[in-house]
């Protein structure tokens, strides 16, 4: 399996399913309200769950990557769990085994609480304020840069405990466009002196950057190659 010049392992990202918060139209984004099972996957995203597993399954296939080497790191909301777990199902792997790991840090971006259990109509608001300042926080929740702050922990993780793994990375929206605008500065950098990702994150972490988050959205179950 190839990696890339500056990662150890080669990652892939998943949204959740569609989830209970997304059929009701309703920002879930705190720790508290996340972790509840009232708002784990509905049963269109339990669908949408399987059919990532046997689109990843296909794909580790094509690459000739041994099921021994794959490796779920996952947030701990209940639509990611939930997600993890029908996919760890589809590849046949043990969710309660090694290879299925949860990663706090890739928990959902908190909106603060004006937001919480809000419209999703009002995700506009606070993408219009990223586009103007990706380090300024909605009132009590976090900034892009908060959270790539974290992100940069949990690939950190990833990559001191894991190598020449394909790592599937289960997540929200927002946390996932934010790594993937990370990661396509990153591979577009030329070779910098600095070898490890964790640190060639912390160089990317610039406004002209991170306004660019939205570019990079996925669809609820969608499946995508990184790097």
């Amino acid at each position: 399996m190839t990696t890339s010049s500056f990662s150890r392992n080669k990652y892939w990202v998943l949204r959740h399913g569609k989830s209970i918060p997304n059929e009701r139209g309703r920002i879930v984004s705190s720790m508290e309200n996340g972790m509840l099972s009232e708002y784990q996957l509905a049963p269109e995203g339990v669908n949408q769950a399987e059919l990532a597993g046997k689109s990843f399954l296909k794909e580790l296939k094509e690459n000739n990557i041994p099921l021994e080497n794959v490796r779920i790191c996952y947030s701990p909301f209940a639509r990611t769990s939930h997600t993890a777990k029908v996919v760890a199902s589809a590849l046949n792997i043990p969710f309660d085994g090694p290879q299925c790991r949860v990663i706090e840090d890739l928990r959902e971006r908190y909106f603060g609480p004006s937001y919480e259990l809000m419209s999703h109509d009002r995700y506009t608001e606070i993408w219009a304020l990223d586009e103007k300042d990706p380090f300024l926080r909605p009132e009590g929740g976090e900034s892009v840069d908060d959270v790539v702050a974290r992100l940069a922990s949990a690939v950190a993780t990833m990559e001191s405990e894991y190598q020449g793994c394909a790592i599937l990375v289960v997540s929200h929206g927002d946390p996932l466009q934010i790594l993937q605008t990370v990661f396509t500065s990153i591979s577009q950098q030329e070779e910098s002196n600095s070898k490890d990702l964790a640190s060639r994150i912390q160089a990317v972490r610039i406004p002209s950057i991170l306004s660019q988050h939205r570019k990079y959205g996925l669809l609820t179950g969608e499946l995508r190659s990184v790097i």
